[in-house]
């Protein structure tokens, strides 16, 4: 089990940064540059990208440069490695800080998703699908104890069938090779976030079966989070952060697909448009984005216990909401 949380060792991926444009400062105060740290690139994170080309965070004062790192346990190094300021990722890995023996701690100060973003995929269409269709077969998977790993195997439990025994998951494919690892052939089955699930799908490479999201159900899935120290000496700036993204979340939730597609179509070069609308539309129809930065209590509670089916927590180590939340910044957020 232990192995499967073992995230502090881990290096920072993903190198692809963007800078949100510098313009006319807020209140006439020089920009504040704040590295932030996504942990992968996806429509999942189309407010946080709103937010940056309809310059949200220039007009607030923030000069954001953002890098992609290619997995939650990159996140957190590159915030305890003081080479990001805030991240987006997983509420677990706040949860596995927490229970190390780091000196710093990473709390979670808003939220983006409202559930998980994954998409079932296979390589034939199936006219009605039934998750026991999965038993005795191969599913390409995420890296062992990440979020979409934890609740690919929720919903499998929620549905029969035991991910130990019952089927194999395969996660030993880094990230930026999932995709190529399907189309070389490998796996029957796979999970893959937007657009990766649509534009496989418009291109007749995958069928789209089930939304993982929608078998596990709602909660916050993922989290803004900054080091205790950030946090501590730079309130007014994780304050204006949220205020940004709750603009953008807004924004985005009464959008239509188009609109929100054309202004994220930068940070997906060789997506086609059909595909960036098709996983808008998607990620609507599931509920999958938040309207509010503001995090749900209830929400760590059935976290953590995906985590312990998972084998990924111990039932002893269940942290408290105010061990690793700050809940006060998405409640004030405007």
């Amino acid at each position: 089990m232990l192995n499967r949380r073992q995230i502090l060792n881990a290096g920072i991926a993903g190198a692809l940064s963007v800078a949100a444009p510098s313009g006319a400062l807020a209140q006439g105060k020089p920009p504040v540059r704040v590295r932030y740290s996504e942990v992968v690139r996806s429509i999942f994170y189309a407010p946080a990208y709103v937010a940056m080309t309809k310059g949200f965070f220039r007009e607030a004062g923030l000069d954001v440069a953002l890098t992609t790192a290619q997995g939650g346990d990159k996140s957190v190094a590159a915030l305890l490695s003081n080479s990001a300021d805030i991240a987006l990722a997983g509420p677990e890995v706040s949860i596995y800080v927490q229970n190390s023996d780091s000196p710093t701690k990473i709390p979670i100060f808003g939220a983006m998703t409202d559930a998980d973003g994954f998409m079932l995929v296979g390589r034939e269409k199936v006219d009605k699908f039934d998750w026991q269709q999965l038993k005795g077969k191969e599913i390409l998977a995420n890296r062992p104890g990440s979020t979409p790993d934890l609740f690919l195997e929720a919903a499998l439990r929620i549905n029969g069938i035991e991910p130990t025994r019952d089927v194999k998951l395969v996660n030993n494919i880094a990230i930026p090779a999932r995709v190529g690892s399907w189309l070389a052939g490998q796996n029957r089955y796979a999970i893959f976030n937007e657009p990766d699930a649509s534009q496989l799908e418009l291109d007749g490479k995958a069928h789209f079966l089930a939304s993982v999201g929608e078998a596990v159900g709602h909660l916050d899935y993922t989290t803004f989070m900054a080091t205790d120290k950030y946090i501590r000496n730079n309130p007014e700036v994780i304050q204006t952060w949220i205020n940004v993204i709750y603009k953008a979340q807004q924004w985005t939730a009464s959008a239509q697909p188009l609109e929100i597609a054309k202004a994220i179509e930068q940070f997906f070069p060789g997506v086609t448009l059909k595909a960036l609308i098709a996983g808008i539309e998607r990620y609507r129809k599931f509920g999958i984005w938040k309207s509010t930065p503001k995090i749900d209590p209830s929400s760590l509670e059935k976290f953590q216990d995906i985590l312990v089916q998972g084998r990924v927590l111990e039932t002893a180590k269940r942290v408290k909401f105010t061990d690793v939340m700050r809940p006060e910044f998405g409640n004030a957020a405007k």
